[in-house]
């Protein structure tokens, strides 16, 4: 199934002020009634392949902030990854990590048809209502999407203490990110490490590539933001670099033609 288009592309005029609009799609690791605990034990929903720990702590904080919207998924990422395309076939994940679902083993399309309806969609509606509200306001909206990322994959640690994921479609801001960043003699950054940002129908893709809307992925390891305390030294840090980003735009790009 592929997403319809919501609305047209952006079409700054380098008059506009950039609005932030804060995202964090693994923010939770709820479940909502009528599933149990899909056959896991409790221990499974501290893990990262519930959540991205840290993540809605950070978010939370970059938007007040900010005083800007913060979107944050509801549910687990057990139940559906709200940063997947809808025909993506990791959607609805029945091993993640070396963990079987059992609750997942069976989810026909039926099952991931009634998941994207009830818990997918809302969430996705939820960051366009915010789009619109911002570009109705006169502004241009700026996604920032916070997740967080394991310490350590199949035995290997990982070096970077953050990492920036963007698309070549438009590195404006991530770029001026990598940049900014790179003057912290203290941080290893990660640059699309340790991930890509180029995946086709992901939040980013479907809500502001698509649009040429400026925005730019974060991660952040998540041993240094599993605690509030952690959480809000990222915040502090991050907050002022995100600003001069934002004064940084050239809102005239945001228009892809």
């Amino acid at each position: 199934m592929k997403q319809a288009a919501r609305h047209s592309r952006a079409s700054g005029n380098g008059g506009e002020k950039p609005s932030p609009i804060f995202v964090c799609d693994h923010a939770s690791n709820a479940l909502p009634p009528g599933y149990g605990s899909l056959g896991l034990g409790s221990d499974a929903f501290e893990r990262h392949i519930a959540y991205d720990i840290g993540a809605a702590n950070v978010t939370h904080l970059l938007a007040q902030a900010f005083a800007a919207p913060a979107v944050l998924g509801p549910y687990s990422r057990l139940l559906i990854d709200l940063n997947r395309g809808l025909d993506d076939p990791t959607l609805v994940m029945k091993l993640s990590d070396g963990a079987i679902i059992p609750g997942n083993a069976n989810a026909d399309g039926a099952e991931i048809a009634k998941r994207s309806t009830l818990y997918y969609q809302p969430y996705h509606d939820s960051i366009e209502a915010e789009i619109e509200r911002v570009r109705a306001g006169g502004a241009a909206p700026v996604l920032v999407s916070i997740h967080s990322f394991t310490p350590e994959w199949r035995g290997r640690k990982r070096p970077w203490h953050i990492g920036i994921l963007w698309s070549d479609k438009d590195p404006r801001l991530a770029q001026f990110m990598l940049t900014r960043l790179g003057r912290e003699s203290d941080l290893t950054i990660g640059d699309n490490q340790p991930y890509s940002g180029e995946l086709e129908g992901d939040c980013m893709d479907q809500h502001a590539v698509r649009y040429g809307f400026a925005h730019v992925l974060i991660e952040l390891r998540q041993d240094l933001a599993d605690t509030a305390a952690k959480a809000q030294q990222w915040a502090a840090r991050l907050q002022p670099i995100l600003q001069e980003a934002l004064a940084s735009l050239d809102l005239r790009a945001l228009a892809k033609g």
